[in-house]
């Protein structure tokens, strides 16, 4: 269903194109001014690592995945921007290697000068997305705000032997990337009335793709750590990948897929302010080659929203994985390695 209003959507959004988080850098300033939470042994994931949700133990055989996500319009039909933010609060479960079980929507909306068939449509589109990953809504919060936000908390399971962390990495490890890049510039492009209606129709089939697939096919294979790319970008999220895990990665720019058009779209401008400030963010952290254009710097590091999982996996099961990965359906890449060369940092090749 097309937006009732016939409203963009995105326009009403002060910050608009990528949905982008806080930086990384300013975020991690206000996290270390925090007290430290009462210590549990049963916290196996919690806020002293970069991880995409927090896990605590309940029983021996039984762990619970817990995250949030939400923001504002990134497309302009309020189905789809339902089904985005669902599949982007989800992803955090499937990184972690859980099952999604629960969710709770989170809603900022105005209510008395938008039509509330508005929201209608955007929590219709997120109840179909947590229907095709099998997990039930079990209510929400809303508020009357003059900007509309949307996303939800998602509680999933997972065996506490199971938990997949982006600080397993290990040297000889193959790196496989589940989806292309290049949303954010692609979002950025919609307010700016840059994109055709087949290629938003192309980017929004990304970002409303559940990384279900993806995490159900690795999960018979020895994957040692995992993460989704989202917020922070290939390079950023990478980057927490290789700090908690003491390594060093190796990213083959050529081999990173990425969506059409990105290249010609930002070279016109249209890069978000998110992908800029991942960029500094990483300054020194990275390596690129001499001869690389800071616009395919740029790319490596583009705010993504609802992006694929970026998988370390063992050397010698990467090919299978990676076939096993097409057979299903998923447009997978194997875009890099772990290697111990230059522990923490990024190599760009």
């Amino acid at each position: 269903m097309k937006n009732p209003n016939k409203i963009k959507l995105t326009s009403l959004s002060t910050k608009g194109g990528c949905g982008c988080k806080i930086g990384p850098a300013d975020l991690a300033a206000v996290i270390k001014k925090l007290p430290p939470s009462i210590p549990n042994p049963n916290l196996l994931v919690g806020l002293d690592t970069s991880d995409d949700a927090g896990v605590f133990r309940l029983t021996d055989d039984l762990a619970i995945v817990q995250t949030v996500d939400f923001f504002t319009p990134i497309v302009d039909d309020p189905y789809s921007f339902g089904q985005v933010a669902a599949a982007n609060a989800i992803s955090d479960i499937y990184a972690m290697g859980g099952k999604p079980l629960t969710a709770l929507n989170i809603v900022a909306f105005p209510i008395h000068t938008l039509d509330k068939e508005i929201l209608s449509e955007i929590l219709r589109g997120a109840g179909d997305k947590l229907k095709e990953a099998g997990a039930t809504l079990v209510g929400g919060h809303s508020i009357d705000d003059k900007e509309p936000k949307f996303g939800l908390a998602v509680t999933g399971i997972v065996h506490p032997n199971k938990v997949r962390t982006n600080a397993g990495a290990k040297p000889g490890n193959k790196l496989i990337l589940t989806k292309p890049i290049g949303v954010g510039i692609l979002t950025t492009s919609i307010k700016r009335d840059l994109l055709s209606e087949e290629e938003i129709t192309q980017v929004t089939k990304v970002m409303t793709t559940l990384n279900k697939i993806a995490a159900e096919t690795m999960d018979s294979y020895h994957v040692h750590a995992c993460t989704d790319v989202t917020g922070f970008g290939l390079l950023g999220h990478a980057s927490e990948m290789a700090k908690g895990s003491n390594v060093t990665i190796q990213i083959f720019k050529d081999q990173v897929p990425i969506l059409p058009r990105v290249r010609e779209l930002a070279e016109a401008g249209a890069v978000p302010g998110g992908t800029k400030n991942n960029f500094a963010h990483l300054e020194g952290s990275v390596t690129f080659p001499e001869q690389m254009e800071q616009i395919d710097q740029w790319i490596l590091c583009d705010a993504v929203t609802s992006g694929g999982l970026l998988i370390a996996v063992d050397g010698g099961e990467a090919e299978a994985l990676l076939d096993d990965l097409l057979k299903n359906g998923v447009d997978a890449a194997l875009i890099g390695e772990v290697t111990n060369e230059k522990a923490g940092n990024i190599i760009v090749l």
